[in-house]
């Protein structure tokens, strides 16, 4: 009994590993990270950059008040490092591409083209799923990358067109904080939001029923579980990933 399991076990880790390589998987792996990533960037950019110019907005002239010129840039770089970015980066996923999952998969539902996937001896979770969710996984960290070095430029503007704070003193200060930890823990965090963003959406389309009603239904509970999910588990990995950074400092 225990060897027939195993055998089975193989048997199907095998054939999963076999559809990952044939060339049909790559296409459609390949179409799902260009809808997740390289049609996203766009609208990442344009949000990162008036995020951070109204953040430093808020932000400097306070630090200016109390006379400490020297900190602006370290602020604002952990600020949209560990929080600003990978947060608002996942919202904006959450807006775009978990609507469009959800939405699409629920269509195949309500249509009964799954049941046409059955037909011909392919698993849906497979051929459906795990594409959206390497895309997810993969693309997300990238595009938080991006909205915080875009975010770090747009303070830099604000910075030295409202408050004539000079590039060199705001970068200076920015490098001098920023730690590859701190990169790292970003990177994980949209790692893990791209992750649970993905298995949300195709959940909900999935489990659609009812016609057009039922296409948006599922929609609207798919982005408001999205959101959610990111709000709360930002929670946990912050409170998990820094606190005991924060912890060490105040003992010092």
């Amino acid at each position: 009994m225990l060897n027939d399991t195993i055998y089975y076990l193989y048997r199907l880790i095998c054939k999963r590993i076999k559809w990952l390589f044939s060339n049909r998987s790559y296409i459609n792996i390949l179409e799902q990270i260009k809808i997740v990533g390289p049609d996203s960037v766009s609208i990442v950019i344009i949000t990162a950059c008036f995020i951070g110019m109204v953040f430093t907005i808020q932000i400097v002239k306070e630090f200016l008040y109390i006379n400490t010129l020297s900190l602006i840039g370290s602020i604002l770089t952990i600020a949209f490092i560990r929080e600003l970015s990978p947060v608002l980066t996942s919202v904006i996923i959450v807006g775009r591409i978990a609507s469009y999952f959800t939405s699409e998969l629920a269509t195949m539902s309500v249509t009964e083209q799954l049941n046409a996937l059955y037909l011909l001896d392919t698993n849906p979770f497979i051929y459906l799923v795990i594409p959206r969710v390497i895309a997810c996984i993969l693309m997300l960290p990238c595009l938080n990358i991006f909205a915080f070095v875009t975010s770090l430029f747009s303070s830099s503007f604000i910075c030295f067109t409202i408050y004539n704070i000079y590039p060199d003193v705001f970068f200076i200060s920015s490098l001098s904080s920023l730690m590859i930890q701190d990169i790292l823990k970003s990177l994980f965090k949209t790692f893990i939001f791209g992750l649970l963003i993905s298995l949300i959406s195709c959940f909900w389309g999935l489990k659609a029923t009812g016609g057009a009603k039922g296409v948006g239904q599922s929609t609207t509970l798919s982005v408001v579980t999205c959101l959610l999910g990111v709000f709360i588990f930002d929670f946990l990995l912050s409170y998990i990933m820094f606190n005991k950074l924060e912890s060490s400092i105040q003992n010092l």
